[in-house]
C-alpha cells in the first residue's frame, strides 16, 4: 500500500508479540477484590436491566452499588499496598544518589505506616459511632466502615514488611529503578 500523497509506501504495521503473563503475584486475598467487583458490576447491570429495559428500577441496586465501589477501592488498595505497586513520583529520585535514594524511601515507608495507622483508627471510630441502617436494606452502615477499617490494617501490615523488607535488601523499586524488572518479593 502507498501514501497517495508522498508516492511512499506506507510503513509495515507494527508487530505486537504477546508476552508471557505472570500470575505468580496473585494471592488468595486477591480473591475478594474480584468477587467484589463482579458484584458490582452485576448490581450495575441489574440496574441498568431494570431501569432502561424493564422500566421499573430496583431501588436498592444504586445504593448498594455505591457501598460496593467503595468495598472495591479499599480492598483493591490493600493489593496495591501488598505489591508495592502505589503511584510515586520518581522524578526527583532520577537526580539523587543512591544513599539519598534510600533515605527517602525510608522516610516514604514511615509515613505510609503511620498514615494507614491513622486512616484505620479514624475509620473505626467512625465506624463505632454510626449506628445507622442503610437505607434500601436492613444492614447496618458502619459494615461498610468496618470493611474500610480492615483494609487499613492490611494495608499498614502489608507497608510494615515492605519497610523491613526495604530496610533489609537495601533496595526497592525507587532506590534501584534500573532492577525494576527484576521480580521482587512479595509479602504473603
Amino acid at each position: 500500500m502507498t501514501d497517495r500523497s508522498a508516492g511512499t509506501p506506507d510503513p509495515e504495521p507494527l508487530a505486537f508479540e504477546d508476552e508471557p503473563i505472570d500470575l505468580s503475584d496473585i494471592r488468595w486475598s486477591d480473591g475478594i477484590v474480584l468477587v467484589l467487583f463482579w458484584v458490582l458490576a452485576f448490581t450495575v447491570f441489574l440496574q441498568f436491566f431494570t431501569r432502561y429495559v424493564l422500566n421499573n428500577s430496583l431501588g436498592w441496586t444504586e445504593e448498594i452499588a455505591r457501598y460496593l465501589l467503595i468495598g472495591v477501592t479499599f480492598v483493591g488498595s490493600v493489593m496495591a499496598v501488598r505489591k508495592q505497586s502505589h503511584i510515586a513520583v520518581e522524578l526527583l529520585y532520577r537526580w539523587l544518589g543512591r544513599r539519598a535514594r534510600q533515605v527517602m524511601q525510608f522516610a516514604v515507608d514511615v509515613i505510609s505506616t503511620i498514615f494507614y495507622v491513622a486512616m484505620a483508627w479514624y475509620t473505626a471510630e467512625l465506624a463505632r459511632r454510626t449506628g445507622s441502617m442503610m437505607v434500601s436494606i436492613d444492614v447496618p452502615k458502619s459494615v461498610v466502615y468496618w470493611v474500610v477499617f480492615a483494609s487499613f490494617v492490611f494495608m499498614a501490615l502489608y507497608q510494615i514488611a515492605a519497610t523491613v523488607r526495604h530496610l533489609r535488601t537495601g533496595t526497592s523499586r525507587l532506590i534501584d529503578p534500573d532492577k525494576a524488572h527484576e521480580h521482587v518479593p512479595v509479602v504473603e
